[in-house]
């Protein structure tokens, strides 16, 4: 018999890998470097591994979605990135159609919950 638990979680990280562009996105409208990025999605309850942010990050820079800049007056350099004029764009129409999808399924899952069916 299969594993209902493993089923689930490999079905989660599919779920979450297409929320967490988002995530990232609605947090970039002001500069962030990726550790500080990391906490303020974790404050918010949005688990986000870094081995999954900046390699995020990275992608979301080639397609130009956001900017970068360097900061080097601390000690330790920080690659600080912002949403760029394209990104503020983008992430705008992926709000709008993720509200419009999330409205979907709720409808779906409403009407299925009061057949009594699942």
């Amino acid at each position: 018999m299969p594993d209902i638990a493993a089923i689930v979680s490999a079905l989660l990280v599919e779920l979450r890998r297409g929320t967490s562009t988002l995530a990232v996105l609605s947090q970039l409208q002001e500069p962030q470097y990726g550790y500080s990025l990391l906490q303020q999605l974790e404050a918010r309850n949005v688990a986000i591994e870094a081995g999954t942010l900046y390699p995020l990050l990275r992608r979301l820079e080639k397609q130009q979605l956001l900017q970068s800049a360097w900061d080097t007056q601390e000690t330790r350099p920080r690659k600080y990135y912002v949403l760029s004029d394209m990104g503020v764009e983008v992430y705008r129409r992926l709000v709008r159609e993720w509200r419009e999808l999330t409205k979907q399924m709720d409808t779906l899952l409403q009407e299925v919950e009061a057949d009594g069916t699942h």
